[in-house]
């Protein structure tokens, strides 16, 4: 896995459109940040806001600061964006998280909700960490949530129904693993590292925890903002091809001192 520069990584995410322009459209991301500022928990993934969170222009300030969303009020539909520097820069303060759980050899977690997605990114981190000594969390068997089942694939945490590993945003897969793991009187992972409402429940619940959003997902990044989570890296996580998110992943593990695969 060959490792870009920085300027060369941003390239490659606004060609791939994982940041620059990309595909949500504005009145998308809108109408989520109205969603999560009316109290739909849907959009909450997993985390408490109470009323701190009920102006939709506070949630939009948050998003342009944090993600690079267009912070005009005026600008309703069309074209949005992930500002690239951002997510780069996001990039290194995970690596740093990464960096002190390698050096700790600590038991880390990790989870998704975008298994056509991010799978592989998880699956690599989670292999470079077990290499540095950290101990990789082995969920519970037998786990269930939303109608479905909850289990490791590649060392990462997963959500499956009918036989299909499902897109999903519930904090509920993520809540029925830290349950179990609490019934088998096991210890809570030092780190989760995940994404939208499996990388919620997990700093809500106060664990260490980074995780991936996207422009429409406002939840991580107001509680990154809040303190409630380490990190929350803005990219589009469902791009063209998986294979798009390897020079991210291997900038992510270098910057991190961590040994990518070949």
């Amino acid at each position: 896995m060959s490792i870009p520069s920085r300027t060369a990584l941003i390239d490659h995410l606004v060609r791939t459109r994982i940041a620059g322009d990309v595909a949500t459209p504005r009145e998308n991301n809108l109408d989520h940040y109205r969603k999560l500022a009316n109290g739909d928990r849907r959009y909450w993934f997993g985390l408490e806001f109470g009323d701190r969170w009920t102006d939709e222009q506070d949630v939009l300030a948050v998003m342009a600061e944090r993600c690079g969303v267009s912070d005009e009020l005026n600008h309703r539909a069309g074209q949005d964006t992930i500002d690239p520097e951002l997510t780069v820069a996001a990039l290194d303060r995970m690596a740093a998280v990464l960096r002190k759980a390698a050096m700790g050899r600590q038991r880390v977690l990790f989870a998704t909700g975008h298994p056509g997605g991010l799978l592989d990114v998880h699956r690599a981190t989670a292999a470079a960490l077990r290499a540095a000594g950290c101990e990789i969390v082995v969920i519970p068997d037998g786990l269930t949530a939303d109608e479905g089942y909850v289990f490791q694939f590649a060392d990462v945490a997963v959500f499956e129904r009918g036989a299909t590993l499902w897109h999903t945003h519930s904090p509920a897969p993520m809540a029925a693993i830290l349950d179990g793991l609490v019934r088998e009187g096991r210890p809570l992972p030092d780190l989760v590292v995940a994404d939208h409402g499996w990388a919620g429940c997990a700093a809500q619940r106060g664990l260490d925890a980074v995780g991936y959003a996207d422009s429409n997902d406002p939840a991580l990044f107001l509680a990154e903002a809040e303190g409630t989570l380490q990190v929350a890296v803005p990219i589009d996580d469902h791009v063209q091809s998986p294979r798009f998110y390897d020079p991210m992943t291997a900038y992510l593990l270098a910057a991190a001192g961590l040994s990518p695969e070949a």
